[in-house]
């Protein structure tokens, strides 16, 4: 058996990889296979009536492990410059105001729809308001520099400001100075340990001649993230510092306290900690998506009472993108498609007390939101595909692009 449940795991990663390799070309989110073929496994062992324990568990630590190293490895990838300003301000309040105009309509609806409290309804719809940054960063990898950036900075400050609201509105049961007094210190203190947290690490990933050092240094950030979590600080504020602190080396030269760690050489390091970084990302997405896929039911996808609240959702997420969009001048209309929910959305749903939790807000809508966004992502990129094929044949009549000109953008 053990033998059996190896070769099913390698199998199933080297499909993924198989995925990995072709979304660039067929336009269709890791996700959507992922959970499919997770599925159909799961239809698999019914059949041939072959026991599987519960791994709710499991699901749970490898989502959290997953969007460390996820917002890790996207915050390594961004530049810090002056010339970034504008795109950092521009994607924290789309990040931002999207997530609070959606949550607070989405919580008054279920509010009047189930008399919950207020504060329960907006506990139960936060994670719905979330955009993943696991299924956007690897699904833009297509685009150009500039939007994979934006994306990068919009889904990561997404994932960041969505945890704290959560929390924030999950473990207060009043509102007052004194709450948020008390917020802003815990942010406060973030940021200590973070400045901390970045220096010891730095200096590990400077020091150590040991020829095993990176998985120590990641388990590290782990538990850093853990501890903060169980403070109920804001931990994945210090995982995008740290992250683009070592992105960002060349432009921090100039501070003093930088020098110490001589940069030439920690950038060497640093270019074998990303690798690293990207690897372990993507085996841990891997196995989430496809646990989670497993643990699907049929009847979850079918359920007819929570579908049309799914696509009703699904809609004003949209809506209410497009309008901030607009506000905001994000003129690339393939950011409006690239709102999906994930790993955060089902991290957050499972995180919500027992004695909160409101009946409406299920895993089966969670399931339908997370397929039916991930399916309006793909469409919008099928489109930018099509769009850039289209424009190269006018641009070069009677010249058959090469394949990869089809689907790689420029980085101008």
């Amino acid at each position: 058996m053990t033998t059996y449940i190896i070769i099913t795991l390698c199998v199933l990663i080297l499909i993924a990889y198989i995925f990995d390799l072709t979304a660039a070309r067929t336009k269709i989110p890791t996700v959507i296979l992922l959970l499919l073929t997770g599925f159909i496994v799961q239809q698999i062992t019914f059949h041939l009536a072959i026991y599987i324990p519960d791994m709710s568990e499991l699901l749970s630590v490898l989502g959290t492990i997953g969007l460390i190293l996820i917002v890790l490895e996207g915050s390594m990838e961004l530049e810090l410059d002056r010339s970034k300003k504008q795109v950092v301000i521009k994607s924290f309040f789309m990040a931002l105001l999207p997530m609070i105009v959606l949550g607070t309509v989405l919580a008054l609806i279920v509010f009047m729809a189930t008399g919950a409290t207020y504060k329960d309804a907006l506990t139960n719809v936060l994670p719905l308001c979330v955009i993943s940054s696991a299924i956007a960063i690897p699904s833009a990898q297509a685009l150009s520099k500039s939007n994979r950036e934006f994306v990068t900075y919009e889904t990561s400050l997404s994932d960041i400001v969505g945890v704290v609201l959560f929390n924030f509105i999950a473990l207060n049961e009043v509102f007052g100075w004194a709450t948020f007094g008390i917020f802003f210190l815990d942010i406060f203190l973030t940021l200590l340990i973070s400045f901390a947290g970045i220096i010891g690490l730095s200096v590990l990933l400077h020091k150590i001649n040991h020829h095993v050092k990176f998985i120590p240094i990641i388990m590290l950030v782990v538990l850093l993230y853990a501890i903060t979590k169980e403070l109920h600080l804001p931990g994945l504020i210090f995982i995008m510092l740290f992250g683009i602190f070592l992105g960002n080396l060349d432009h921090l030269h100039k501070i003093r306290w930088v020098k110490v760690f001589h940069v030439e050489s920690l950038k060497k390091e640093f270019v074998k900690f990303h690798e690293l970084t990207i690897e372990t990302a993507f085996l841990i997405r891997t196995l989430f998506f496809l646990l989670f896929g497993f643990m699907i039911q049929t009847e979850e996808l079918t359920n007819m009472q929570t579908l049309p609240w799914a696509i009703g959702i699904t809609v004003g997420i949209y809506a209410i993108r497009y309008g901030f969009m607009r506000i905001f001048k994000v003129k690339e209309a393939t950011m409006l498609y690239i709102a999906p929910r994930g790993l955060i959305t089902v991290l957050l749903f499972m995180s919500i007390a027992p004695a909160d939790a409101i009946p409406l807000i299920n895993k089966s809508l969670i399931i339908q939101i997370i397929i039916l966004t991930a399916l309006v992502m793909m469409t919008g990129l099928m489109k930018a595909g099509k769009k850039k094929r289209t424009t190269q044949k006018q641009d070069n009549p009677g010249i058959i692009p090469k394949t990869n000109q089809t689907v790689t953008h420029s980085d101008e």
